[in-house]
């Protein structure tokens, strides 16, 4: 027992000579102005000018590989990697499937955090978009009540529509982040309710009316209602999660 203590200790103080180790290299990266695509020094340069062993610096560009800061390519080199939220979108979906085991809390958070961030910003949206975009995102609604009324999912579709209401912000940092909650929040939503060939069932009349009242209220530009709206599709999410939990 005396032995594990030491032991303990040691992996601590590993682990955090490996957490400032990659803050250093962050660091670097920033006070150079290296930009994504920029290429990283040598691991030799790296190695002297950070004062650490090759192992240790490799350990270090792994966790950077998997936090999406550095790329590898190999044979070229190391890079700054290109903006990405794949290391966020990995963690989350993981975080909201295993949460649905355990009454779905962390779940909620997320569809609530989506929630916020799209009935927040569909007034800025309607703003800024043009006769063209209305009419793509009618042309969306109508393929969701087609495929409603014959019973067919259309989660595709659904995605489209969210990604297209809020390109007009053109906001890459926004763009992103939906991609990401849209990720999660499929994974989750598949999980609670699918059919024999896995695709979301229930709910699809309900689903493409309040996309089609969507798309009404801001042709009429009624940011009020739009909101409204917004909330309640994201209302109905949460009421099936809860209802999912209760299942479980």
């Amino acid at each position: 027992m005396a032995m594990t203590a030491p032991a303990r200790h040691v992996r601590l103080g590993a682990q955090e000579r490996l957490r400032a180790l990659t803050s250093d290299i962050m660091d670097l990266i920033i006070d150079r102005g290296l930009r994504a695509g920029d290429s990283l020094p040598t691991e030799n340069i790296l190695t002297e000018e950070l004062g650490v062993g090759r192992n240790t610096l490799r350990e270090a560009i792994k966790v950077l590989q998997a936090l999406g800061v550095v790329e590898i390519r190999h044979g070229f080199g190391m890079f700054v990697a290109s903006n990405n939220l794949v290391a966020l979108a990995d963690s989350l979906t993981f975080r909201g499937r295993m949460s649905l085991r355990h009454k779905g809390h962390e779940a909620h958070e997320l569809v609530e955090v989506r929630q916020a961030l799209e009935a927040g910003l569909i007034g800025s949206a309607i703003d800024v978009l043009d006769e063209e975009q209305l009419r793509e995102l009618e042309a969306l609604a109508v393929t969701m009540e087609e495929r409603a009324a014959g019973g067919q999912s259309f989660v595709e579709v659904d995605q489209e529509f969210h990604r297209l209401l809020f390109s007009c912000l053109e906001n890459e940092l926004l763009t992103n982040l939906l991609g990401v909650f849209w990720q999660v929040y499929r994974t989750i939503h598949e999980a609670i309710d699918t059919g024999d060939d896995g695709n979301p069932i229930a709910g699809l009349a309900e689903t493409a009316k309040i996309h089609r009242d969507i798309v009404e209220s801001v042709r009429i530009k009624d940011k009020a209602l739009a909101a409204e709206l917004m909330h309640r599709h994201f209302d109905g999410i949460r009421s099936q999660l809860t209802e999912f939990a209760l299942e479980a």
